[in-house]
């Protein structure tokens, strides 16, 4: 049995994943300029073309907070759940794409999943995915989240430091949702590379982290063309 949030139902289903559930790719698209709501950035299933890619500085002495999600142990500093994203939005350091408002009821159940393709002027780095169910009103709710340290792009056990400037391809697990983003709503992405406290951060300079070590920033750079295809993968559930 599962919660499926939008329609606010629990249904009973036999497996997991949902065999019905086709994995569907939402590509990132802009003009180059996908940094904040204020930017162009977009999601859509067209697969990108020729198109400049998205860059934002990321300053460990200046991360993006977190803003709900899956916490425990705090609450009195830092409240779990769906929580309003629009103050993390506004972040020049965090790219938002968006799909324009579904002209009906979209079903997103199962693992989630970003196809990244970037680089940064730094030997290492973080980048962070957020989905998100954005209402009419403007409500920016938090669904589910992922990261993925560059050094361990390839492997958990074997650090591999990136070589600055040289675009790579990341994986970043979101972990799993259930949830009916309703007719009128829009599907949004964001990303960028700190959630802290959630996730420590990285501070760029490829060493572990000390109290003598000094953060650096790092300018990182998103693609999304038809030579680096970035996209996020979504399970959409067509029927019941």
């Amino acid at each position: 049995m599962i919660f499926v949030m939008g329609t606010n139902l629990w249904r009973d289903e036999d497996e997991w994943p949902l065999a019905r559930a086709h994995n569907t790719k939402y590509f990132l698209h802009s003009a180059g300029k996908a940094n904040s709501t204020n930017g162009d950035g977009s999601l859509s299933v067209t697969a990108s073309r020729s198109e400049g890619p998205d860059q934002y500085v990321y300053d460990p002495a200046n991360p993006v907070p977190t803003v709900g999600g899956p916490l425990c142990c705090d609450w009195e500093h830092l409240q779990p759940g769906p929580r309003d994203q629009v103050a993390v939005e506004k972040r020049s350091d965090v790219l938002i794409y968006s799909t324009p408002p579904l002209e009906q009821d979209l079903e997103v159940t199962g693992p989630v999943q970003l196809e990244l393709f970037a680089k940064s002027s730094a030997v290492d780095t973080d980048f962070t995915a957020k989905l998100i169910d954005v209402w009419p009103n403007g409500f920016a709710q938090n669904l589910t989240e992922g990261i993925v340290r560059a050094r361990y792009r390839s492997s958990q056990q074997k650090p591999d430091l990136m070589k600055p400037g040289e675009v790579y391809k990341f994986t970043i697990d979101l972990w799993s949702t259930a949830n009916v983003f309703l007719k009128g709503h829009r599907l949004r992405l964001e990303i960028s590379s700190s959630n802290f406290p959630r996730f420590d951060r990285n501070l760029n300079n490829g060493q572990r982290v000390g109290l003598d070590e000094k953060p650096v920033s790092a300018t990182n750079t998103v693609y999304h063309d038809s030579g680096h295809p970035s996209a996020l993968i979504l399970p959409i559930v067509t029927s019941p």
